[in-house]
């Protein structure tokens, strides 16, 4: 009986939780888990939306003169916000059964940096795009809980989310956010970098797709035991034409070393700041390691040279503050206390 009624209240109001992220948008429903996972980008041609997500990622710097592929979540914060209500709009409506008869409730993560107006403006379009009501939840708290840290508990969890556009450093304890630092360095700055040393070392100009496989490939933050190589196609910069290159994992390591010092750096800051009670959890309890920057290698060994602390990297990294959302909806009945 309960079972048909639970199944009923559904078709009347269901719960949404998003990680609206810089690179990735990621949409939990409630009882159902990660049911989307696609790039924040979009295809604009004039005022009208040609394409969103992968197909829209597939054209960035690949379209016609009439037609822009734009992100429209730039440092983990809305940058254009008609294009994100978009965006959002087209997530929701792809989502959504059409058998529900109310518009859904929405969980938002959002960087703990962001000021208020930036606040607002993520609150703004996800109303516009369809929102019955909306919730935000900072991002490093959504990961940490993601990951499964016991962040109710009396004792000191830390987080670090290396995202596309914020790198999240937080210490939680019985259920809130102690200290966290929010840096504008993570995983597009990462790519930048890569940009900027084959454009200087390599007369080479390469775009953001190519820089990221670049850093997929052969990117790392320590060294490694077999250093690896890779050819990259691209433009000369000198001649215009299409031109090859072989370049080696070190010198990518080395392109890299002063943004992941900014990320060591957000680290060490935190750490500065935890109360020594918590400090000595941390020692036994380590920090752990979620988002897409959690892959890149070595990431762990780095910041254990730096912090002499464990480093766990999330077992799901890219997911966990997308499943960080979903388990605050499933197990934290006061997320929409304010019935609307």
């Amino acid at each position: 009986m309960f079972s048909l009624l639970k199944k009923f209240s559904g078709l009347f109001s269901y719960d949404i939780g998003i990680d609206l992220g810089t690179a990735n948008t990621l949409v939990y429903i409630k009882d159902q888990g990660i049911v989307l996972r696609e790039p924040s980008v979009v295809a604009m041609k004039g005022d009208k939306v040609k394409a969103v997500g992968d197909e829209a990622k597939r054209m960035l710097g690949r379209t016609p003169g009439d037609v822009v592929a734009i992100r429209p979540i730039k440092d983990g914060v809305i940058a254009d916000f008609n294009v994100t209500e978009e965006m959002l709009r087209h997530f929701i409506t792809k989502v959504s059964s059409m058998k529900r008869l109310r518009r859904p409730r929405i969980l938002i993560a959002i960087p703990s940096g962001i000021t208020e107006v930036e606040r607002r403006a993520v609150e703004d379009s996800a109303y516009q795009a369809g929102a019955r009501a909306v919730r935000l939840i900072k991002e490093p708290m959504a990961a940490a809980i993601g990951v499964g840290l016991p962040v109710d508990d009396a004792a000191g969890n830390m987080i670090v989310d290396i995202g596309g556009g914020t790198t999240e450093v937080a210490i939680i304890s019985l259920g809130g956010i102690v200290y966290s630092r929010s840096e504008r360095c993570a995983g597009d700055a990462l790519d930048e970098s890569i940009i900027h040393h084959m454009q200087t070392v390599h007369n080479l100009l390469i775009g953001e797709r190519t820089a990221e496989e670049i850093k997929v490939r052969i990117g790392s933050a320590h060294p490694l035991p077999k250093e690896l190589q890779m050819e990259v196609k691209g433009r000369d910069r000198g001649s215009g034409l299409p031109k090859t290159v072989t370049i080696r994992s070190e010198e990518i390591r080395e392109a890299l070393s002063e943004k992941l010092n900014t990320i060591v750096n957000a680290v060490r800051h935190t750490l500065d700041r935890c109360p020594p009670e918590l400090a000595a959890d941390l020692v036994d309890r380590g920090i752990v390691v979620a988002g897409g920057g959690a892959l890149l290698r070595g990431i762990d060994q780095l910041i254990h040279a730096e912090t002499h602390l464990p480093i766990h990297i999330a077992e799901d990294p890219l997911s966990a503050v997308a499943e960080g959302t979903g388990k605050s909806l499933q197990e934290r009945e006061t997320v929409f206390q304010e019935e609307d």
